[in-house]
Order: structure tokens, then sequence, then C-alpha cells
């Protein structure tokens, strides 16, 4: 597995990560035993990079990494996030009170099992409590070794210029995909500026892009991409259309759909490290392969103009959450 080094950090991660928030059953049941074989396979893979948050599943998301990297955390370089309380406080949305941060980080610690975390996000912006005195607090449990890097996520390019001032921001956590390309034209080029890696989530489009989702009765009753805009009535049947090209290039080349949407991810920079999300062990595998498919310049050229980056109709999340994104 090949590896880039993480922000302006000392750390390295691999090129491809593991985003463990489906395993909370946020899109559907998953069976516990079946996500810690998917994590164990993930590292004997050579994927390091883990990456889970405190508001996946209350916190039982936590204890399920913890428990599955107990006996290798020495190959992990660990992830997750604080600050997201918009399930508890729809009107903040967010908490970014040192007091708050520092709570928050040692429940994270407890239920990962481990005496420090690689990577800590603030999950969310508190438009309440300036970026400035949240990182600043951030940095002190960095010099405590609490932490070992500082990140962001979905935040604006304006909040991680401020951010930066104050500590060296190492990693930006924010959507990519073939049908969410708002980055490209913003944030992917602040984050160069900086020397910021960008971390991708969702980049199979919450699943859309491995074709698995035709009508919305494939989307369980529970589960929570119904809330989106985006797999609702007509929005979801137009959207259906991203897949026609990747389908069409998948054929060609031999392969899944799903592996070109992580090869065109993987393609847009060698700062970009994708964080497919899965709980299976054969999806897995899968994603993984997806670092061996090359697209040329002509099939990345073909695909941006099957697939322009005003293609997908819908907000990426429900209306009312819309406010808490790019504060």
């Amino acid at each position: 597995m090949k590896t880039r080094k993480l922000g302006n950090s000392d750390l390295n991660t691999s090129i491809i990560g593991l985003g463990c928030m489906t395993m909370a059953g946020l899109y559907g049941a998953a069976d516990e035993k079946e996500c810690i074989a998917t994590i164990h396979a993930a590292i004997d893979a050579g994927v390091t990079f883990i990456d889970t948050a405190d508001a996946y599943g209350g916190g039982s998301n936590e204890s399920l990494v913890g428990k599955a990297i107990a006996d290798r955390r020495e190959k992990v370089l660990l992830a997750t996030k604080f600050g997201n309380i918009f399930s508890k406080n729809p009107g903040r949305g967010a908490d970014g009170r040192p007091e708050y941060l520092r709570e928050a980080c040692e429940a994270s610690l407890k239920r990962l099992g481990t005496e420090t975390i690689d990577l800590y996000f603030q999950h969310r912006v508190d438009k309440e409590v300036p970026i400035e005195e949240t990182v600043g607090a951030m940095s002190i449990l960095l010099e405590e070794g609490k932490i070992r890097s500082v990140g962001l996520s979905e935040c604006s390019s304006d909040t991680l210029r401020r951010a930066h001032r104050v500590h060296p921001i190492s990693a930006l956590q924010s959507e990519l995909s073939l049908w969410t390309q708002f980055s490209l034209s913003d944030h992917v080029k602040v984050c160069r500026e900086l020397g910021v890696t960008y971390v991708a989530y969702s980049p199979l489009g919450r699943g859309i892009l491995t074709g698995t989702i035709k009508t919305d009765a494939d989307m369980g009753e529970h589960d929570r991409r119904r809330e989106h805009p985006r797999f609702q009535g007509e929005n979801l049947m137009h959207n259906l259309n991203v897949l026609a090209p990747i389908k069409a290039l998948a054929t060609s080349k031999g392969c899944l759909p799903a592996q070109i949407a992580l090869s065109w991810v993987l393609a847009q920079g060698d700062d970009i490290v994708p964080i497919p999300g899965c709980k299976q062990q054969k999806h897995l595998r899968e994603n993984i392969a997806a670092v061996d498919i090359h697209l040329s310049d002509s099939e990345l050229q073909w695909l941006n103009e099957e697939i322009p980056p005003d293609f997908t109709a819908g907000s990426r999340y429900p209306e009312a959450q819309m406010w808490t994104l790019n504060l």
C-alpha cells in the first residue's frame, strides 16, 4: 500500500483509508463481528487511516473501533472527531468551547482505548466560538500528547486560513466524489496553498456511485439517506443518471463502477486521501483494488465532461442541517 504524508505533521497515511460511520448502522443494520473483521482486513492490507467520530452512534462507533484495533494500535493512524452536537442541539449544531473539547477528547480516548489520537478533527465549526479559540485549545491537547495532529471538517476556506494561523492544520475533511465536486474549485486549492491534506469522505456518493441503489426501496426504512434531498423523489431519479458514464468506463476497463469512482478521486491529487465507508470485507477488498486502477488523461476528461460539477440535484444534507456547513 502506497502512503502519503499527512499535511504538515510527521505522520504518514495510506493513500486510501476506511471510514467507519456506516458501522454504526446509519445506512442500515451492521453486524459487529463483520465490522471488526473488516477493520482487521483493512489493517492487514496496509490501510492505516481509520476514521470515526464521537457523533457516530453516540460514541458506540468509537468503542467498536477501539475494540477492533486494541491489539494492533501501532499499525493505525487513528482519526476521530468532536463537536457535532446537532442531534442534541439543532439550534447550535456544534460545540467548540475549550472546556467541551477537553471533555470530549477524554471521553473519546477512553472509548477508543488509547492514550493518544493521531488526528483529531473539529467535526463542525461552532458559530458561537471563534475558531482561533477552539484550535488554540486543540494545540494544548497536542502539547499534552493527547492528540498528534489537528484537523477540521466541513469548514469554510476562510475559517481554515484563520485556524492555520493559530496552529498548523494537518487535514481538512469534507466530501469529494464525482457527484460532489464543490471542493475542487475552493477548498482543495486552499489546502494546497497551506500544505493541508484533503480527506475525502463519501467518495462513493454515499453508495450511489456503486450502482447498488436504483430506487428508494434499496434503502432500509431507517436508512439515514432517506432524509437527504439527493435521495428523494425526482432528485434521486435524476441523480441515478450519474451512473451511465461510470458504468460504461468500468465495463471497458473490466472493473466495478465503485472502483472507477474511487480512482477518479485518487487522480485529483497526491494530497487527497479518500476514506470510503464500508462494513463488509467484500466491499473493502473492492475499494482497495481501486488503488491499482489508472485513469488516463482522456478518460478523466471524458468523465468530467459527462459529469460536470453542477450535475447533482438536491442538497448534500437535509435542509435543516445545511447551515452547519462551510462556516
